[in-house]
């Protein structure tokens, strides 16, 4: 994973060959409402419960929202800092956010004008406020990644490391039509940018704050 700095726009022009796969993510307009060394020493020792509230889907994309929530979930009980509560009564801090938008678009083609590569972007807010006494702790507006996919087999390379992270063999392309190749890689995408949030957002409120 790559991190970007503010302001940096990942849009432009349809470039011809093929690109590197891989997610990026680009922060926007972050603030906090402390400021924590790196390490985790300055997180709120208070806070040892979390609840993560249902998200706000502005997509255009129905259940993004529930994936998100399930997976910010999961990755902060795996790693147990933070023990994951059912109801935001028990909990000392509630993660709430809203997802801004989930879109793909062609980024790579040939001669022929036919699509090489796409690329999958998730944007969303989010934020960590203390229950009682009610007070936001961290912010993130815009937080926003990207995942490149194939939109062919002759612009997938199987040795890759991106590929062999993936779910597919080089024997399991065989059978697909580019098409059917290329919707499974979007939905392949798809997890990737949500584990990945999951991942970036447990490790910067740990961590960097």
């Amino acid at each position: 994973m790559t991190v970007n700095g503010p302001g940096q726009n990942s849009r432009g022009r349809i470039r011809k060959g093929p690109a590197v796969l891989g997610l990026v993510l680009v922060l926007t307009g972050m603030g906090c409402g402390y400021r924590f060394s790196p390490g985790g020493e300055g997180f709120p020792q208070d806070v040892r419960t979390l609840y993560v509230e249902p998200l706000v889907n502005r997509s255009r994309d129905a259940g993004i929202d529930r994936e998100i929530a399930f997976a910010l979930r999961s990755e902060f009980h795996r790693q147990g800092r933070l023990r994951v509560v059912d109801q935001a009564e028990e909990a000392d801090a509630i993660l709430s956010g809203v997802v801004r938008s989930l879109e793909s678009r062609v980024v790579a083609g040939n001669s022929k004008d036919e699509a090489l590569q796409f690329e999958t972007a998730l944007a969303v807010d989010l934020s960590l406020r203390r229950r009682v006494p009610e007070a936001v702790l961290w912010r993130a507006q815009g937080m926003r990644l990207t995942q490149l996919y194939s939109g062919s087999r002759g612009a997938i390379v199987t040795s890759s490391s991106e590929f062999k992270s993936g779910t597919l063999n080089p024997e399991d392309l065989r059978p697909f039509t580019d098409a059917q190749l290329t919707e499974t890689l979007r939905r392949e995408a798809r997890v990737k940018l949500v584990e990945g949030l999951a991942r970036e957002l447990h490790q910067r409120l740990m961590e960097m704050f």
